[in-house]
């Protein structure tokens, strides 16, 4: 596996990935999340030779904060370690920024990868997270 720079958003590839983690959402429109690709601080992927396994997608300023919005693996290639070594490739590039933050499904199984690898939910350091989602 070889984790590298996502550069030319390959909007077949993209699709596929979103909808087979049921990410409809931003399937429905595409050119956004295109749009939200280019804006990107950080996209890497993870290869195993041609074929796309996941993605991790960070926005923020690199500096005094780093937000993960997307870190996506395909279903069935899932718990062989590539979201794992994806998030430590981005923690690996951002070793000095103060917050590395994420929002995801509150399921045992999410709680514990992201607790494994040294995060902490906001209550547990004092803090809450609001979210505006429109539609």
């Amino acid at each position: 596996m070889e984790i590298r720079e996502y550069i030319d958003f390959n909007i077949d590839e993209i699709r596929r990935l979103y909808s087979e983690v049921g990410w409809t959402a931003y399937t429905e429109n595409m050119p956004a999340l295109e749009q939200g690709y280019k804006n990107s601080m950080t996209v890497l992927a993870a290869y195993e030779d041609d074929e796309l396994l996941g993605i991790i997608r960070t926005v923020g300023d690199g500096f005094t904060i780093v937000f993960i919005q997307d870190i996506l693996v395909f279903p069935e290639k899932q718990r062989q370690g590539i979201g794992t070594a994806l998030l430590k490739a981005v923690l690996d590039r951002y070793p000095n920024v103060r917050q590395i933050e994420l929002a995801t499904d509150n399921t045992p199984k999410t709680v514990a990868f992201y607790k494994s690898l040294g995060f902490s939910e906001f209550s547990e350091i004092g803090c809450c997270g609001f979210m505006r989602i429109t539609v």
